[in-house]
């Protein structure tokens, strides 16, 4: 896992930089928001720190700073980072998102998290009843604060429920599940939107879904927070009513995915492999990166913009 690899391993970025770039982009979320209208929302923007394949001098510089909101993707990534000795000591108001694929059989180890402030990537009534089940028995004074993903781009490699299945999942959730607090939306826009044809559709997709809830449910906008926009689009996110953007790379630089095993570096005679908590990964000949998980179904083919696209 990232967060046993080495500070020298994971890269060369400075406490310093990390600090810089953390400014520079936290002054764009200010100037961004200051322009946009409030018919969008006159909720300000959060500003969520993906990070992912980071060690804990990471999210330390950070915090340091100011940068209360984590994000992070992986379940066992996320627990060791969030019971470091050091990020619990000096932490204390740290708040962790989760915001990668849930699976039913990692409830249990992801409602356990110090400091967890909202899981954002609730996409079906079987996963929220699952952590409402498992969170009312380990926590009688709170509810667990959840998104619901939405698939507004309609890609099979992408989690997140239909939009036409928004209100179904929010209406369960509100009348069956009393130990979580359903809080907004959370989508990932296609990644090769060009923003010279006009605004993201997806992104526009997740605000319909957000009226619509609104009026399904008696709800104002600003009842309803929308988790939209990454590194390389927080900006037109904002400017298009997001509530909360999530930023890795811009701020802790590139990701690193450790290229050996236990076992020794991963090789094989048909090109390049990485590896990653998933398992290895093989780059194909048509740009494709094809990933053996322990789900016992196989490879899982997924393009390579679509895996940097969900490096945040």
């Amino acid at each position: 896992m990232a967060a046993n690899i080495s500070q020298a391993e994971v890269s060369s970025v400075s406490r310093e930089k990390i600090q810089s770039s953390l400014k520079t982009v936290l002054d764009k979320i200010s100037v961004v928001s200051s322009k946009r209208s409030d018919v969008c929302t006159t909720r300000q923007p959060r500003l969520v720190a993906v990070s992912k394949t980071k060690p804990p001098e990471a999210v330390l510089a950070a915090y340091d700073f100011g940068q209360k909101h984590f994000g992070e993707n992986y379940v066992m990534e996320l627990i060791e980072k969030s019971n470091d000795e050091e990020i619990l000591e000096k932490c204390k108001d740290i708040k962790w998102h989760f915001i990668g694929h849930l699976q039913k059989n990692k409830v249990n180890k992801v409602i356990m998290i110090p400091n967890l402030y909202v899981i954002e990537t609730v996409e079906s009534e079987k996963i929220a009843q699952s952590l409402n089940t498992t969170w009312s028995k380990f926590n009688k004074e709170r509810q667990l604060k959840i998104m619901v993903q939405v698939n507004t781009s309609g890609e099979e490699n992408k989690h997140g429920c239909n939009p036409s299945e928004v209100s179904k999942v929010v209406g369960f959730i509100k009348e069956k599940c009393p130990s979580l607090e359903f809080i907004g939306l959370m989508t990932i826009g296609s990644f090769d939107h060009d923003l010279s044809n006009g605004p993201n559709p997806d992104f526009k997709k997740l605000l319909e879904c957000r009226d619509k809830l609104c009026e399904d449910f008696g709800l104002s906008r600003e009842d309803i927070e929308i988790s939209m926009g990454m590194s390389n689009d927080f900006e037109h996110a904002i400017e298009l009513g997001s509530t909360s953007v999530r930023v890795g790379s811009t701020i802790f630089g590139a990701r690193y995915y450790p290229n050996k095993t236990a076992n020794g570096p991963v090789t094989t005679g048909n090109g390049p492999v990485k590896t990653t908590e998933n398992g290895p990964e093989k780059l194909a000949d048509d740009g494709t990166v094809k990933t053996e998980k322990n789900l016992g179904i196989g490879l899982e083919t997924l393009s390579v913009k679509e895996k940097e696209r969900s490096d945040q």
